[in-house]
């Protein structure tokens, strides 16, 4: 069945697609980081390896070398067996229904992409209605508060229902529970701050908080001179998370309202969310997962994306450890707290005998997709990643790697497979052609007339060398022609979002746009 804009169906009426497949297929899990910090918490039984998962398909609840500092010991998880045979799933649709409304709120460098694709994987299978950022966006205006004309499709009323809403945004549940369903299910995903502090460093490298420093450390010991709370996009350099789940993160852990704001985030999350994942446990936080949606484990299988090569990782001290803990002191708070109560809540739901056995079955589907999807069973750098439309999108200094699919598949079996190892921009437009396949198609028109009319004064026609006449001949023209174009998508967000206010708001909103570049043009910008 096509999937419509509308999506108008309910949950119960959603059919499970064929997993023949997936009887085949394994999968590792999340954005693992190799980062030795000081000492994570983690079971006795995984300091030994997966005998059958390649190294950089190992999750990253199961690395052994990662050290985050010198903190209390947190509440311990569960100790797995070793791998066990698949067994029937017992948790299934004569027990409960599976859960189809669904708000992921993606956190920074968490795994979350890992977790997205699942949700993409799911919900395209379904044919469910996902909830997209407006023109063909990868994020919902983030880092903006949400609101609701930021999801296509909701301005002009096109969508009835929407089941899924999973991309990058800054929570604010009010907002979000105008387009989302009454029986949605929330659930987040948070990170240890050392090991997420690191990764954020690498990735955001170019900020202005981190742009003139030689290492986290040097940031770290001159942070009150570095960081403009201010200054664009540094809020990724301090309390992301609280940041993310829409509250104020400049605070200083010594401040006086300190206890305060911490105790008022963590009752908040805790009332607006149902689930509150770990990263480090990502193969548990799965299982737990599973458990919460009514879902089967093989709907859980994923490969980690938007994980770095071990190349861009980077060992910190446990003085350094300190520092993040410190400085990051409310995100530091709020995942102290959620780590306890994720294994209060495997305990309620699933129990930790059966959560053994769950994770072993799950990391036998992992080796089983690896196997057959993946050429040579494992992530490559960039470069060597042949089919150009499977490469991750690169930023700052990390290095984000991607997968080779194996070359002999059959038609059926590849084209499952590279939904499991898909980027996230790609996926994202890809889902936003097929539930808005008009929209897509005027947002490229409407971008390359406007293109056509910033590009025409400058490229001189006359001249005999084409390829010559098109390079500007200084550079603040060449600035002027890269802010035509941004004004040209800017006028596109403005028309969509001012879409409810009527046909004829929205034409005049076009025709200012071109008057304003072909004046800008004109007058030899």
């Amino acid at each position: 069945m096509e999937q419509t804009a509308n999506g108008n169906h309910q949950h119960e009426q959603h059919e499970k697609p064929s997993y023949s497949l997936i009887g085949r297929l394994a999968s590792s899990q999340q954005e693992g980081r190799k980062v030795t910090l000081g000492k994570l918490l983690l079971p006795k039984d995984r300091n030994k390896p997966n005998v059958d998962l390649p190294s950089s398909l190992v999750s990253h609840s199961t690395r052994k070398d990662i050290n985050l500092g010198t903190e209390k010991r947190l509440t311990r998880s569960p100790t797995p067996s070793s791998f066990l045979k698949t067994q029937n799933n017992t948790h299934t649709q004569a027990t409960c229904h599976p859960k189809s409304h669904i708000v992921f709120l993606k956190t920074h460098k968490t795994a979350s992409s890992t977790i997205l694709n699942i949700l993409y994987r799911y919900g395209e299978s379904r044919n469910l209605t996902f909830a997209l950022p407006l023109n063909k966006q990868s994020q919902l205006f983030y880092p903006f508060f949400f609101v609701p004309h930021f999801v296509e499709g909701v301005s002009s009323r096109s969508v009835k229902e929407f089941h899924i809403m999973c991309n990058h945004m800054r929570f604010k549940k009010s907002e979000v529970a105008k387009v989302m369903p009454q029986d949605t299910f929330y659930f987040s995903i948070l990170r240890h701050p050392v090991a997420m502090m690191e990764s954020i460093f690498s990735y955001y490298k170019s900020i202005p908080a981190f742009r003139k420093t030689f290492s986290l450390e040097d940031f770290l010991d001159n942070s009150w001179r570095n960081y403009n709370a201010s200054a664009a996009n540094n809020h990724y350099a301090h309390n992301i998370l609280a940041f993310d789940f829409g509250f104020k993160n400049n605070i200083a852990a010594g401040a006086g309202d300190f206890e305060e704001r911490t105790t008022v985030a963590i009752k908040t999350i805790e009332q607006d969310f149902n689930l509150i994942l770990i990263s480090e446990y990502f193969d548990e936080s799965m299982v737990l997962l599973k458990y919460s949606l009514c879902w089967s484990l093989e709907d859980m299988v994923s490969f980690r994306l938007n994980s770095r090569s071990e190349q861009t990782r980077h060992s910190l001290s446990p003085n350094t450890a300190e520092k993040i803990k410190k400085w990051n002191a409310l995100d530091w708070r709020i995942y102290l707290h959620f780590n306890t109560t994720f294994w209060h809540k495997v305990d309620s739901l699933v129990g930790r005998q059966k959560m053994e056995r769950e994770v072993a079955q799950l990391r036998k589907l992992q080796v089983k997709l690896a196997n057959t999807c993946l050429k040579d069973r494992c992530a490559v750098d960039p470069s060597l990643v042949k089919d150009a439309r499977l490469k991750p999108f690169q930023y700052g200094t990390a290095v984000i790697q991607g997968y080779n699919l194996n070359p002999n598949l059959d038609i059926q079996t590849k084209t499952k497979c590279q939904r499991f190892i898909l980027p996230e921009l790609q996926y994202t437009h890809r889902l936003y052609t097929k539930q808005f396949p008009k929209e897509a198609a005027n947002f490229l028109i409407f971008f390359f007339f406007s293109l056509f009319l910033v590009a025409t004064p400058v490229v001189k026609l006359t001249k005999p060398n084409i390829v010559s006449s098109w390079m500007l001949e200084d550079t603040v023209k060449s600035k002027m022609f890269l802010i035509n174009c941004l004004f040209s998508c800017l006028f596109a967000h403005l028309k969509h979002i001012f879409e409810v206010h009527g046909s004829g708001l929205n034409f005049g909103l076009f025709l200012i746009s071109c008057v304003v570049l072909i004046g800008e043009d004109s007058n030899g910008t």
